[in-house]
């Protein structure tokens, strides 16, 4: 695996000529083996910008680049070879088997009618199952495993197809602490370019090298989260009194909330 530039230059979507726009242009240049998180309250468009990013909506304007290619001026299979997305939706062919279902990360990258997995296939596919604990799990079909083993199950298919960019919709969802902290340990370790839509922000702040603050489907910040992640731009992006404090144990900021009151204090 390596990791690939990416550079985003005016995106915006929009699903008709007279839809209202879900995203308004947005620009941002991430640098190859970088953390970005997508940050922001429900309905600012983290979902709208992934799907762009991994080709699902094509652009209303603007392009998206990965190694300085345009994902549109690349065949669909190439851009498989370069990009892979871990969704939120699990699947719904729950009769496959653990390692069928990463085995199927392999797909873009086979040949003519080869039907079944080589040498190099079989050690990407083992190594993924191992990355992500799922050794004992191979044999087991999907329907038996609960929502966080399916998530693990979901990423080590994506690390199977040997992406560029890796790009996750909210990773840490279904998940238990541990296994929270496992793939949490994964997403900095790969030597991956990673994008990642994220609810807790300071888990983000820990987590990721830039963030991309949205709201109402512009963009309000990127850059480092101690930059972005401000107490007035949390504030006017949630509608929240956000305040930064220091941890007294590991002396690290972390971001709490309260929500606004009116009124005479009881």
């Amino acid at each position: 695996m390596s990791a690939a530039n990416l550079t985003v230059t005016d995106l915006s979507w929009s699903p008709g000529r007279r839809a209202p726009t879900l995203l308004h242009p947005v620009s941002f240049a991430l640098e190859a083996g970088r953390v970005l998180g997508i940050v922001g309250p429900n309905g600012a468009g983290k979902t709208t910008l992934l799907r762009l990013l991994y080709r699902f909506h094509r652009p209303t304007t603007g392009h998206v680049q990965v190694g300085g290619a345009d994902i549109w001026d690349m065949p669909a299979r190439a851009v498989a070879q370069r990009v892979a997305a871990v969704l939120q939706e699990q699947p719904g062919d729950f009769a496959l088997t653990v390692q069928e279902i990463v085995t199927l990360g392999r797909t873009p990258h086979r040949r003519g009618f080869a039907g079944s997995a080589g040498v190099r296939d079989v050690q990407i596919i083992e190594g993924a199952l191992a990355r992500l604990d799922l050794d004992g799990l191979a044999e087991r079909h999907l329907s038996t495993l609960s929502g966080g083993e399916r998530q693990r199950v979901m990423v080590a298919r994506a690390l199977a197809q040997e992406p560029q960019l890796l790009i996750l919709d909210e990773p840490t969802n279904h998940l238990d602490i541990r296994h929270q902290l496992e793939v949490l340990e994964l997403i900095r370790t790969l030597p991956l370019t990673i994008v990642t839509s994220l609810h807790d922000l300071n888990l983000a702040a820990a987590l990721c090298d830039d963030v991309l603050l949205l709201h109402s489907g512009r963009a309000l910040g990127f850059g480092p989260p101690h930059e972005v992640l401000s107490e007035a731009a949390v504030s006017d992006a949630f509608g929240v009194r956000a305040r930064t404090e220091t941890l007294s144990v590991s002396q690290t900021e972390h971001l709490t909330y309260h929500l606004h009151t009116h009124g005479p204090q009881r």
